[in-house]
């Protein structure tokens, strides 16, 4: 007789049930099962065409947007891209990777876990992965069926790949500020003389070495840009009139939020030229801005050519998409700059989904998913089992109506060391509000901070509303629906 089985089993079984469902409805007009198109986007915010940004040129991005899902509440588990990375791609949290920082493995804390393209793999996918899709260095051999690749290019040396076989002086030459380079710069060069270009050749070379295969196949496409430094072919620079590029709105920290909340002179401060200020110049940050926008076309552009390739080889209409961008990124807000922290303009980021037959194709939605999600989405939509060490919701039910009653939450969380003592900041960011609650790692009842942010009078997150008596209540209120968890705010 079979034994009992817990609930978490219960519902793996009845989700691969229903996404087996889903998927012979969406796909009753192909042979095949669905292909995925996964697109990974260092460093991206949702700062697009298809998000509202009339100044952004984003066209293959919007095309993409027109296909399918657009999710305007998508956030990251931990800003900073091997922490969200590994969270995505396992579809658990940080505090179950143990993936805090930028030289840790999750499988140190996980070694049998089974990774979205191990999923695939694991169920008769052709599972190839190029560019960035784990953080560099710290790739997964057994989430892929042949060995995992980058480009490497050669004409600029501050944009060489940070080949993890490379020597370690080597390595050490490339991270010095002479390395690095400037953080921004146009060049004369054609776009496929560049990483994202010539991943791009690398990915249309892959998609029409898989068009004959008699398995579907999972391909995994991670590009780089706009990550610093913001290079790119001239011709994207042109794009934009610097003048009418706009400083960002809210250059301050915001009003009564501890002073650790966010980094100062991080990462960006390591590259060349980069003036020794906290508040950079406003001529140097518009510049800035638009090495940044100019990295965001030139990434698009080349997404474009995938996509292209992807129709012209006849693929369209049995693959799944999904483009997402590791986390958000500061051009100034609060004056800072890069990631790192717990704000909303760090922790959101771009999530579209497009399938084939999508009954809300071009459309959009409001609800709050997490990056989590995105492994159940995929599995389910390809009628794969759910695995039972998941940590998200399947988002396929937003797919057939985006308005539907959702997760209460989303949460996030950064680590911060502040005089000797080791901090953990966890937010949650609700319909309304963002709650975040800065505590000691090894004791969280211990807390050292509160910070509370009203989007409905504030959806900069400029003043801090915490310690206001006349918000004790909702403070209180909020405690408790944090100290509830993920679980808690699970879909109804």
């Amino acid at each position: 007789m079979m034994p009992p089985l817990d609930r978490r089993t219960f519902l793996s079984l009845l989700g691969g049930t229903l996404g087996t469902m889903l998927c012979s409805r969406a796909f009753a007009d192909s042979p095949k099962r669905p292909n995925v198109l996964f697109i990974a986007v260092d460093d991206l915010r949702p700062e697009l065409g298809c998000y509202g940004n009339p100044l952004i040129k984003s066209p293959n991005i919007d095309r993409l947007a027109a296909r399918g899902m657009v999710f305007n509440h998508a956030y990251c588990q931990q800003a900073v891209c091997s922490p969200s990375r590994s969270s995505l791609l396992t579809g658990t949290r940080p505090d179950t990777t143990k993936v805090w920082d930028l030289r840790t493995h999750f499988r140190k804390a996980l070694p049998d876990v089974v990774t979205l393209p191990q999923l695939f793999k694991n169920n008769g996918y052709f599972v190839q992965g190029m560019g960035k899709i784990y953080h560099v260095g710290y790739d997964d051999p057994v989430s892929w069926s042949v060995p995992w690749t980058l480009p490497k290019p050669s004409r600029i040396p501050e944009l060489q790949s940070q080949d993890p076989d490379a020597p370690p002086a080597e390595k050490k030459a490339r991270n010095s500020k002479e390395g690095r380079g400037p953080a921004f710069r146009a060049v004369d060069l054609a776009d496929n003389e560049l990483y994202d270009g010539m991943l791009a050749d690398m990915a249309v070379s892959a998609l029409n070495g898989v068009k004959d295969r008699q398995e579907p196949f999972f391909l995994a496409v991670g590009f780089v840009k706009p990550h610093l430094p913001f290079v790119s072919p001239k011709k994207y620079w042109d794009l934009y009139d610097p003048a009418a590029i706009p400083p960002a709105p809210n250059r301050f920290l915001p009003k009564d939020a501890p002073p650790f909340a966010f980094a100062d002179k991080n990462e960006l401060w390591s590259y060349k030229d980069v003036p020794d200020v906290s508040h950079l110049p406003d001529d140097y940050a518009r510049q800035l801005k638009h090495g940044y926008y100019a990295a965001v076309s030139y990434m698009d552009a080349q997404l474009g050519r995938v996509l292209d390739a992807l129709d012209a080889n006849g693929q369209r209409d049995n693959t799944i998409i999904v483009l997402w961008g590791d986390h958000g990124w500061k051009l100034g807000e609060h004056d800072r700059w890069c990631k790192h922290s717990n704000a909303e303009i760090d922790t959101n980021a771009p999530l579209i989904i497009a399938a084939p037959a999508m009954k809300h194709a071009g459309g959009r939605t409001d609800a709050l998913v997490e990056f989590v999600d995105v492994y159940p989405t995929l599995a389910e939509l390809a009628g794969l089992p759910l695995p039972g060490h998941l940590e998200g919701s399947s988002a396929v039910p937003l797919l057939e109506q985006p308005d539907r009653k959702w997760k209460s939450a989303a949460f996030s969380q950064y680590p911060r060391k502040v005089d000797g003592k080791e901090l953990m900041g966890y937010t949650m960011r609700t319909e309304r509000y963002r709650f975040t609650c800065w505590v000691r790692r090894n004791n969280h009842e211990k807390v050292d901070a509160v910070e509370l942010y009203d989007h409905q009078t504030d959806p900069q997150e400029n003043v801090n509303i915490a310690a206001d008596p006349a918000n004790a209540a909702l403070v209180d209120s909020l405690t408790k629906q944090w100290l509830a968890g993920w679980k808690g705010a699970a879909k109804p």
